[in-house]
């Protein structure tokens, strides 16, 4: 059973069961007490232990923010970008969070804390009991006084006496019944004083989180778009490490094959004779030497590895003429007489590394001795395949184009699974042979598919010049480093048409053939992207290897996905018009400010599950499950050319914001705002809008999303970013 209620009449009594009760209510009082002490105790330590939690959260935002990846090469694809700018997307999700953290810590205190300490103040204090108990203790006092008293005392002090008694008793009997009340009232107020702060403090935990969800659904979007930039990024960086790696073998197989020359200067390192007075003779000092040839100038920097890598003096000499230096006259090999015009009379004696670097300097100073440089060999020297794009050429790619359709087109791995070499080489042999290149692969059982593929990539690699020609290679990957989807395109469709008539031919049956494949890709797993890892450095390549030209072929990746994914439209037609220069730089549009910012303004305590949200209006569900899975074998297919461009580049901020001309959060129609694109963008969700430059939108109004417009275009109303348009 409960307490025991308290009767008022039993205040009259005041019997000992009386106040039994009243103890008992005063325990329970206690315990509500202590209770709400040890409570605002742990509440305090939660919302230090919060504080702490959001600072370490706040610092290690700022530490992503900060940070910034490097690149090697002169530009970033958009994979790349996106990635690049992906830690401070993450930075700033954090310390959005953080601030509807610290604003959940505010409300915290203003609805728990200070409510349940000031109830335990008023209510609990201990000054109504201090008064019922000085009550107590005065009347039973006099009274006892009063008893003690002698009868024979007069019978006006007996009265007196009687009369302030009897005051006392009406005092402490009132006294005791408002404690009574009060002790009642403290009971049943407790219920909901005490409760009430909770409900208010768990409704501001719940709509922390669930305001973490809401910015972790308005998150996703950005998130599906890095996965895809990742997974491209990852394939792109196989097939660099790949080529890299066979470059690597190659020169150290022939490393003065691939010693970098030029017909302006020449470079290395030369041990310098410096010749001291008697009696101490000479030292050699080593020097990284430049030769410049027209002008017969050679530069030379003091540098030794031993020291720190620390760069010392510099000279510069100009050369009359070079002699070797026979070891008869100097117990040194591989030594050179320099005559110096600017010192005359004076010969400086120089030793090169070998033999071979001897040939080089003698060479490249006007020796007489041949020295071989590397001029961009072909897979055909090394192989002793005579690939050519002839009749017999392009009968082999539309046999084996063919043959693959037929045969293979749903093998998983197409085109990356390779074939046995030996019997690559020997197929490839035999098509390209004018006499023996009648087989017909499609029904042939002798070659497997893995063989075919092999065979038809090994035939591109091998012709004398790739399929893209040497001399427009450069053309092709500089659209791919910038510039809006729509440019690049445009870029790419006048180059091809610059390609000789049967490179284009072979090239437009090699697209239409790879468009085939990958809209099979659910079940060969070649997507867009994976086909232009694979035949990127296939069909393009520059006519020099180095490791920077390997760094490019993240852009010919790029291109050959153009390629694939608009080939009907590059093939069919000659461009009407073409940029006077394709290679020019164009700028990209700014970004489409990030949708998961549209509530970091919402106050934290108020929440309407019924407002609408026009982020749920995007779909997302095209997206498959092959396609996000970061761990499946399967690439996603590209969108580097397309929406990752507007997905994270620089926000441009040359237009003024058009918060400040529309009402913030209007969404009335006003007809008399029109607004003009000054960048073309793409839709990527049902609720955009897509437009060209220069396209006129009526009835502008602010959107709910910060950063976003709505507007209408040729009859139908979306979403517009905002930094896309200026108002008219």
């Amino acid at each position: 059973m409960g307490l025991h209620p308290l009767e008022f009449s039993e205040c009259y009594l005041d019997s000992p069961s009386f106040r039994e009760k009243i103890k008992a209510h005063e325990a329970e009082l206690d315990k509500t007490n202590r209770f709400i002490k040890e409570l605002y105790k742990d509440g305090k330590n939660l919302i230090n232990a919060t504080k702490q939690l959001g600072m370490a959260q706040r610092k290690f935002a700022q530490c992503l923010g900060e940070f910034q990846f490097e690149y090697i090469g002169d530009a970033k694809t958009d994979d790349e970008k996106c990635i690049d700018e992906s830690l401070q997307e993450f930075s700033s999700f954090l310390k959005n969070l953080e601030d509807q953290r610290e604003l959940m810590m505010r409300n915290i205190t203003e609805t728990l804390m200070k409510p349940l300490e000031k109830f335990r103040k008023e209510q609990l204090g201990a000054a109504e009991r201090k008064r019922y108990e000085k009550e107590t203790e005065k009347y039973y006092s006099s009274l006892e006084k009063l008893l003690n008293m002698s009868a024979k005392k007069k019978e006006p002090q007996l009265q007196e006496a009687d009369i302030q008694v009897e005051t006392m008793r009406h005092q402490f009997q009132g006294e005791s019944l408002d404690y009574v009340c009060k002790l009642q009232e403290i009971q049943e107020r407790k219920k909901f004083e005490c409760v009430e702060p909770m409900l208010a403090f768990f409704q501001t935990v719940f709509t922390f989180y669930h305001q973490g969800y809401e910015l972790a659904k308005d998150f996703d979007h950005y998130k599906r778009a890095l996965q895809i930039n990742i997974q491209n990024t990852r394939s792109r960086f196989e097939g660099a490490r790949s080529e890299v790696y066979e470059l690597m073998k190659r020169i150290r197989e022939a490393p003065q094959e691939y010693r970098q020359t030029s017909p302006i200067s020449c470079e290395g390192y030369l041990y310098v004779q410096e010749k001291r007075p008697p009696p101490f003779g000479s030292s050699w000092v080593k020097r990284y030497c430049t030769f410049v040839k027209e002008q017969k100038i050679l530069h030379m920097v003091t540098f030794d590895h031993r020291s720190g890598g620390k760069i010392g003096e510099k000279e510069s000499i100009t050369l009359k003429s070079c002699l070797r230096k026979t070891t008869d006259m100097l117990d040194r090999r591989f030594c050179l007489d320099l005559d110096i015009t600017d010192r005359p009379g004076t010969v400086l004696t120089v030793q090169t590394l070998s033999e071979d670097d001897h040939k080089f300097w003698m060479q490249a100073m006007g020796g007489k001795e041949p020295i071989g440089h590397y001029l961009g060999r072909t897979l055909s020297k090394e192989r002793g395949i005579d690939a050519q794009l002839d009749e017999v050429g392009l009968n082999f790619v539309k046999n084996s184009i063919s043959a693959i359709e037929t045969r293979g087109i749903n093998d998983q791995g197409l085109y990356r699974v390779v074939g046995v070499s030996s019997k690559v080489q020997k197929l490839l042999s035999l098509m390209i042979d004018e006499k023996s290149n009648e087989v017909d692969l499609s029904t042939s059982e002798d070659w497997d598919v893995k063989t075919i593929t092999s065979a038809l990539k090994l035939y591109l690699r091998s012709l004398p010049e790739p399929l893209m020609t040497y001399g427009l290679y450069k053309e092709f990957i500089s659209p791919a480093k910038g510039g809006s989807p729509e440019s690049r395109i445009q870029a790419v469709h006048c180059l091809v048409h610059k390609l000789p008539e049967r490179n284009r031919l072979v090239l437009g049956l090699l697209m239409k053939h790879l468009a085939n494949v990958a809209a099979h890709s659910k079940q060969n797993l070649m997507t867009v992207a994976n086909l232009g890892v694979v035949f990127g450095p296939t069909l393009m390549r520059p006519q020099e290897e180095t490791v920077a030209a390997i760094m490019d072929l993240k852009f010919q990746n790029i291109v050959v996905e153009i390629l694939i994914e608009h080939h009907e439209k590059i093939f069919a037609d000659a461009p009407e018009s073409c940029p006077l220069s394709p290679a020019a730089p164009v700028f990209s549009a700014p970004t489409r400010q990030s949708k998961k910012l549209g509530r970091q303004n919402r106050p934290l305590a108020v929440y309407n599950p019924q407002a609408l949200d026009i982020q749920n209006v995007g779909d997302y569900s095209s997206l498959t499950t092959e396609e996000t899975s970061m761990g499946s074998n399967e690439s996603v297919s590209s969108q580097s050319s397309s929406a990752s461009a507007s997905e994270t580049p620089i926000e441009k901020t040359d237009h003024p914001p058009l918060g400040s001309s529309l009402s913030s959060g209007s969404n009335s129609s006003v007809t008399s705002r029109k607004a003009k694109a000054v960048y073309p963008c793409e839709a990527e969700h049902d609720s955009e809008l897509s437009f060209q430059v220069g396209a006129i939108f009526n009835a502008v109004t602010q959107s709910r999303e910060p950063g976003w417009l709505e507007g209408e275009l040729e009859g139908k109303r979306g979403l517009i970013p905002e930094n896309y348009v200026e108002m008219l």
